[in-house]
């Protein structure tokens, strides 16, 4: 039996699997590292952590892994986007990588506007300028803290360094580039427009590769501390959503993705580069060569639940935090959330909106706040669903993965909110499955990522939309989308009591 290993590099944590050619999970390892949040806003990490917590789950998992190290044939990442990691020109890290999740940078966004406008950005990137992408982060550094700036030789984000430091070997695939607002994603080059308006030299950007393709081997260092063999082979990898959408079968024409993490996903497949939905969602080179995907995303999914553990029932487990769902009727006794606590990106690119309970009364209890969260969180994406389904989309299959797939009540709650058959996959791994299957594809093990697909994926179940509860759900939705706009400028006034 052969193996690879897919390494999913997440914002909390890295996780490592160990897959066989059925694609069947034999080993898995995670380690966790801290968030550096120093003030409103900030987010950052020591990418030395990325570094030491991977080498910890790997020695673990080969400790673990009871045949001949030389039957592990691959690795291969799936890594958090957006990242900014500057190094000098010794390769050494300049200063903590500035995360998707950062809002710092509202101000270069603005004269990324005024600098390239956003049409022209538009019809590079795809994407609008937004505080969460790269190129804003490195805009700050230049402009904030030009020492460092002066020093930098390249930039990557995270799991191209981590990449860096198990193999020696710069590279990006173009998934994660296309998170930058650097790349021309139709063209799948840097763009010598942008970089000139923006005033960042090309020389930063690192050469680009194909997310299946082999960047080389383990260093004899690295291998020899975790116990791995120097002759397995290293795969670039994609970015976190874009080897979701491997992991869960979204690679074809028609199927959708949702993916609740520390952040919400609803990811489309896209064969054309030339579709236009006007920088409402997000446009992506996907981890399948020539091929893309469109994406909502909400910033606080998966997150807004943990703050609401975290801050009310610390001492207690998701499960349960969920036990008493199925007993809360939809609406959550007249409870709604928005899940803005970090600013939202889709529909609304606003870094200073915050979250709300509306409807609050003196008969809730814990249980209903718990279901208006989960309903929010939910409401949010459909958002993203309505706007796939407005541009002429159809949306009708959803592959649920991620924390809001653990749960039946919720995978109901999905099935019913979007109005669409909610699939669940017997293993459940999303991302990290996803760059198994970039390793195992890479090595030659199949013919194509349909074929490693067919292999490596079953479905568990299946939830189908029931008519009352999709009515029911139909009018919340309604008032859901109204709370935006009627808290904004209440936002905007309370932005400068925020510590």
């Amino acid at each position: 039996m052969k193996y690879v290993i897919g390494v999913d590099l997440g914002t909390s944590a890295v996780k490592v699997l160990l897959i066989n050619q059925n694609g069947r999970v034999c080993l898995e390892v995670s380690r966790s590292y801290p968030l550096i949040q120093e003030k409103a806003g900030y987010s950052e990490q020591n990418p030395e952590h990325w570094v030491e917590k991977t080498e910890e789950a790997l020695t673990e998992l080969v400790q673990q892994f009871d045949d001949d190290v030389e039957k592990i044939e691959g690795i291969s990442y799936s890594g958090q986007m957006h990242g900014l990691v500057l190094l000098n020109r010794d390769k050494n890290v300049l200063r903590n990588a500035i995360l998707w999740n950062d809002t710092r940078t509202t101000r270069q966004c603005e004269k990324m506007n005024e600098w390239v406008g956003n049409k022209k950005l538009l019809d590079i990137t795809k994407n609008p300028a937004l505080e969460g992408f790269t190129l804003p982060k490195m805009l700050w550094v230049k402009e904030y803290e030009p020492e460092i700036y002066q020093q930098a030789d390249v930039f990557l984000l995270p799991k191209d360094y981590l990449r860096f430091r198990m193999t020696n070997t710069i590279h990006m695939d173009y998934s994660d580039a296309a998170g930058t607002l650097l790349l021309n994603v139709g063209d799948k080059e840097w763009s010598q427009d942008i970089c000139e308006q923006v005033g960042v030299h090309k020389s930063l950007c690192p050469p680009l590769i194909e997310s299946h393709e082999c960047v080389g081997r383990l260093t004899e260092a690295f291998a020899q501390r975790t116990g791995l063999s120097k002759k397995t082979k290293v795969f670039a990898g994609g970015a976190d959503n874009a080897c979701g959408a491997i992991g869960s079968g979204i690679i074809s024409t028609g199927k959708t993705m949702c993916s609740m993490g520390t952040s919400g996903v609803l990811l489309s497949y896209e064969e054309s580069k030339t579709l236009d939905f006007e920088g409402k969602v997000h446009y992506f080179n996907h981890a399948k060569k020539n091929a893309y995907y469109t994406m909502g995303v909400t910033l606080a999914a998966g997150y807004s639940l943990t703050w609401f553990k975290d801050t009310f029932a610390a001492d207690e487990d998701f499960a349960s935090l969920l036990r008493d769902m199925d007993q809360v009727p939809i609406g959550a006794n007249g409870l709604l959330f928005t899940p803005y606590i970090a600013g939202e990106r889709t529909p609304h690119a606003d870094a200073n909106i915050r979250g709300s309970f509306i409807g609050v009364s003196s008969h809730h209890e814990r249980k209903h706040f718990v279901r208006s969260v989960l309903e929010g969180i939910t409401f949010s994406l459909a958002e993203s669903v309505e706007i796939f389904r407005d541009n002429g989309k159809k949306v009708d299959t959803i592959v649920s993965i991620g924390g809001g797939a653990k749960n039946e009540v919720w995978l109901q709650m999905q099935a019913d909110i979007f109005d669409a058959e909610i699939v669940k996959l017997s293993s459940e791994q999303g991302p990290g499955m996803g760059a198994g299957m970039l390793a195992a594809y890479g090595a030659g093990w199949y013919s194509s990522l349909e074929e490693c697909t067919d292999v490596f994926l079953e479905v568990a179940n299946r939830y189908y939309p029931q008519r009352e509860n999709v009515k029911k759900y139909q009018k919340l939705f309604r008032l859901y989308k109204q709370v935006y706009n009627q808290t904004q400028e209440l936002n905007e006034g309370l932005q400068a009591f925020r510590m």
